[in-house]
């Protein structure tokens, strides 16, 4: 017998599910498609639904299957990724289409442990795509859903050690029928009424069975450890101009913004060392500002124009569109003059 909170919440999911286009909507016989479904959720990780729709636009007209994704140019997957962050999900998402192409015959397994062997894919993607793809009663925890079951459960416990607490809530609300319907209502419930502030109660499905609510405290979970600083690092990039065209170089495979296309910079630290691609007249017109996982980074923006072999990239067509967010900052600071931070 299902628990009738989980009868409630499919109730009110299938009259304010959100249209995604990666979703099939509650009711609809038509299957998911496991590619779409894969790639979304890829998409999402640290990412916002906003930020994703027209990164997804794009990759589904680009390349409609897997098969597709599998056959493109690593460099064309790392342009049309830029912007969206976390590159190394990028690099991942080309290993793990071929790799269901190669070793699957194109065809994504349905089961958790079967996608936890594929590259790029932990066990919330796993879970994700086994309960929505394939119906698997898989339990499925990303930020919405620790949000919620925390409040529904007054788990006082800090984040990350709450965890286990809010997985085994989670799980005893699955449903064996329908997990995937199950699984995005509760991502929707989060993102839509049970959100971070001000959670709108009064209109929640779970509001009668919320212990958060009925103790007065659903707003101040879940709870946090306090946040450990991140440090700073710094360094110079170099921004060379060669009529119409710039330099340009492709990063490292591995470490940040692996394998995409950047200027050239310095090393990145405490105290980094000018290490121009050339002698130029090299000038400074600024400092740009980025934030990544685990440290803020400033950078000082130089910029010289100039006929000269550069030690390393070469001098090409740009489309600013294709540089990752901070390389964004600083084409945007030479060509516009403006301040870019993050």
């Amino acid at each position: 017998m299902r628990d009738p909170r989980t009868e409630r919440l499919a109730a009110w999911y299938g009259a304010n599910a959100r249209d995604l286009p990666w979703r099939v909507p509650p009711g609809d016989p038509t299957p998911p498609d496991p590619y779409r479904v894969w790639l979304s959720e890829v998409m999402l990780q640290q990412t916002t639904v906003a930020a994703v729709r027209d990164y997804f636009a794009r990759f589904t007209t680009l390349w409609p299957t897997v098969h597709d994704l599998a056959a493109a140019e690593d460099a064309a997957v790392m342009a049309a990724w830029a912007g969206l962050g976390y590159y190394a999900r990028a690099r991942n998402l080309l290993k793990c289409a071929r790799a269901v192409v190669s070793d699957h015959g194109g065809r994504f397994p349905d089961t958790e442990a079967a996608l936890l062997t594929l590259p790029g894919i932990g066990p919330y993607t796993a879970a994700a795509i086994a309960a929505i793809a394939f119906g698997r009663p898989a339990v499925v925890v990303d930020g919405n859903v620790e949000r919620v079951m925390a409040r529904l459960g007054a788990i006082q416990t800090p984040l990350p050690a709450a965890k286990p607490e809010i997985r085994a809530l989670a799980a005893c609300l699955t449903p064996e029928v329908l997990p995937g319907d199950h699984a995005q209502a509760v991502m929707d419930l989060g993102a839509t009424l049970c959100t971070p502030r001000k959670p709108t109660c009064m209109l929640c499905p779970l509001a009668d069975g919320c212990e958060g609510r009925r103790l007065g405290v659903a707003e101040s979970l879940p709870r946090k450890a306090p946040k450990v600083p991140k440090p700073e690092r710094s360094g110079f990039v170099y921004l060379a101009r060669l009529g119409d065209l710039w330099l340009v170089e492709t990063r490292p495979a591995k470490g940040l913004l692996g394998g995409m296309l950047a200027f050239p910079t310095s090393d990145w630290g405490a105290h980094p060392a000018s290490d121009p691609p050339f002698d130029a007249p090299w000038r400074e017109v600024g400092q740009v500002r980025h934030t990544f996982t685990h440290f803020h980074l400033t950078l000082t923006v130089m910029t010289a124009e100039t006929r000269a072999n550069p030690d390393r990239g070469n001098f090409a067509p740009l489309d600013p569109d294709a540089l990752p967010t901070l390389f964004g900052k600083a084409h945007a600071l030479v060509t516009q003059g403006s301040a870019a931070t993050a």
